[in-house]
């Protein structure tokens, strides 16, 4: 409950908001240099210990420094999230001193005298009923129902009281508005004070999500209503550079988790932002001991752990372009700056993908080897794993029926172009080279964005692995140009096989596909190259340049029926061919691929 005010008008007037906007520039300064701090540790410190020292002292010299960095980010987003909140009230306040001043210029003008309970006395005028005698004055005070006049019986009112009035009344809304700002900010400072010692542990970052929280709350109509989520990438990239220094600080401190996740925002800083949202979203979840959580935090683990190992000498750099708790989870990991690299690959998982640690191990890998493998053929390539959509979930209840329909497919492919179109806003090359590539079900999420709009923007190639179709019958209709869409498929993959002309292999191993299996008893094939969803991708009809991939294991395991060949595409000791071919495609160097016959 909101406190009687404390405050009186010349309090108001007189306030120096200039004070409060300066004590958040010293904040800014502190949490300026504890990021500088940071990036130093990170950026120089762990990076020439790790490439120049081995043994158990330089691994404990490792985790210290690594401890200190995280201190620094704490220092630095608490000290953010002080400076925004000064801001913020300093901005609420001047609202409020301007209406103050609005309705004292209006009183002035009139000769109106303003007392300091806000009570305001008007002199005599107009004429009465009566005797035509000028009206007495009066004093008007507000009862906190602004435009209520009290009525004037049988004598005609003085013109001057409903002025008054409405000035009273202004005066203490003013007042009273200014001394429930002053309150609820008091209250989110007092709750914005640092744990003691010299660790952070994750309980310490579950305050400060509830820290964030709070002054997001206070501070949406000072910063969060101004995000354009409702604008292009385009335009949110030159919303962004159109902000100042001290703007895009504010933002990155208080709602890193909005501007890491938003298209069209420069990578630097969404990996930057979603650096400090990973921390957050990891207290958030820290102490929960429901299933949801505990799976959740164990991939957002594995990702913060990755993060903080750094590339190893050779290897793409680590960026974190996107990560929330939406869902199934969100994920978006690009390995190479893909703003400044001329080709870029997305990679876009299917069936049962989720945040995980199966993902932050299994999908993240995915990623790096193809990264790897096309900076082979050309330094300047990026591969990023794309997970901003919820894929289909065997384990749900529900997956067993999502992954036979096309609506998270149509969802994920919306999305996906949102992304897609973030990319060419943000690359700094002037024909840079784009290819997606759709695994499993995400072959189908890459087909459903090809049929909205104009398709995937500044997408030049288009890879299908493991597919169960992609919701067309010509390669041609992926708007690509059908000699830009290339295919692998596994001899011993089922989930490429359903239905297919191997419907008797399918039938003989259905109880391994999952879900699928459920596609097999009602679906009869409509053709000897008819898939679940269209053509296969890898049939001679369907038109694209299918390239050679290695058969992979057999469906029947040493320990029972498997689909590991499903799996295998990516791997570059598993399936170098697969992984391979692949790799040239993502580097533009498609015509070096090894073909493979159609089926």
């Amino acid at each position: 409950m909101t406190p009687a005010p404390a405050l009186t008008w010349a309090q108001l007037r007189d306030l120096k908001c200039a004070e409060l906007e300066g004590a958040a520039d010293g904040w800014g300064k502190s949490s300026n240099r504890a990021d500088a701090a940071r990036d130093r540790i990170e950026q120089q410190l762990l990076t020439g210990l790790r490439d120049t020292q081995e043994g158990e002292a330089a691994r404990a010299a490792v985790a210290r420094l690594r401890q200190l960095g995280r201190n620094f980010q704490y220092v630095y987003t608490e000290c953010g999230l002080l400076r925004t909140t000064l801001n913020s009230l300093a901005h609420e306040m001047k609202a409020q001193q301007r209406a103050l001043n609005e309705a004292l210029d209006d009183a002035a003008a009139r000769k109106f005298a303003v007392h300091a309970d806000g009570s305001v006395t008007y002199p005599a005028a107009g004429v009465g009923l009566i005797d035509g005698a000028a009206v007495r004055g009066s004093t008007a005070s507000s009862n906190g129902l602004p435009g209520l006049v009290p009525p004037s019986g049988l004598v005609a009112p003085n013109p001057n009281a409903a002025t008054a009035q409405d000035i009273a009344d202004r005066v203490v809304g003013a007042v009273r508005a200014a001394a429930e700002i002053d309150w609820r900010y008091a209250g989110i400072l007092r709750r914005l004070k640092a744990e003691e010692g010299l660790k952070v542990p994750d309980s310490t970052w579950k305050d400060a999500a509830g820290d964030a929280e709070a002054v997001r709350g206070a501070a949406g109509a000072y910063l969060k209503d101004a995000i354009p989520h409702d604008a292009s990438p385009a335009q949110r990239r030159d919303w962004w550079a159109g902000l100042t220094q001290e703007q895009r600080e504010e933002y990155l401190a208080v709602y890193p988790d909005q501007i890491g996740n938003l298209d069209g925002i420069p990578a630097l800083i969404r990996d930057a932002a979603n650096r400090d949202n990973l921390r957050l979203l990891i207290g958030e979840l820290e102490g929960r001991d429901d299933e949801r959580s505990v799976t959740r935090l164990a991939g957002l683990r594995e990702i913060d752990r990755q993060l903080g190992a750094g590339a190893k000498p050779g290897e793409p750099p680590m960026y974190l372009l996107g990560v929330s708790d939406e869902g199934n989870g969100r994920a978006i990991v690009s390995y190479g700056n893909p703003d400044t690299a001329k080709n870029v690959s997305t990679y876009v998982p299917g069936l049962n993908t989720s945040l995980d640690k199966e993902f932050a191990e299994g999908d993240l890998k995915r990623a790096r080897d193809t990264a790897i493998g096309s900076r082979y053929h050309d330094p300047s390539s990026a591969a990023i794993a794309w997970l901003g959509y919820d894929a289909p979930q065997a384990i749900d209840g529900l997956g067993t029926l999502a992954v036979a329909r096309d609506e998270r497919a149509v969802e994920g492919g919306k999305r996906l172009n949102e992304f897609a179109s973030g990319l060419t806003a943000t690359n700094i090359n002037d024909d840079p080279h784009f290819t997606a590539i759709g695994h499993s079900y995400g072959s189908r999420t890459v087909g459903a964005a090809t049929q909205q709009g104009e398709g995937i923007p500044g997408v030049d190639d288009i890879v299908l692995v493991g597919s169960p179709g992609v919701g067309v019958d010509r390669a041609e209709d992926l708007g690509v140009g059908k000699s830009h869409v290339f295919v692998g498929a596994a001899e011993n993959d089922g989930v490429t096989m359903v239905p297919s002309k191997r419907q008797a292999v399918l039938g003989a191993s259905v109880s391994v596909l999952g879900p699928l299996s459920l596609l097999a008893g009602d679906v009869a094939d409509r053709g000897d190259d008819d898939l679940w969803f269209g053509k296969d991708p890898a049939s001679e009809e369907f038109g694209a340049r299918r390239f050679r991939v290695d058969d992979g294991p057999g469906l029947a395991g040493a320990s029972g029926p498997t689909i590991a060949a499903h799996s295998l595409y990516f791997d570059p000791k598993r399936d170098a061919a697969s992984s391979s071919n692949i790799a040239l495609i993502a580097a533009g160097r498609s015509e070096k691929i090894s073909n493979q016959e159609y089926r």
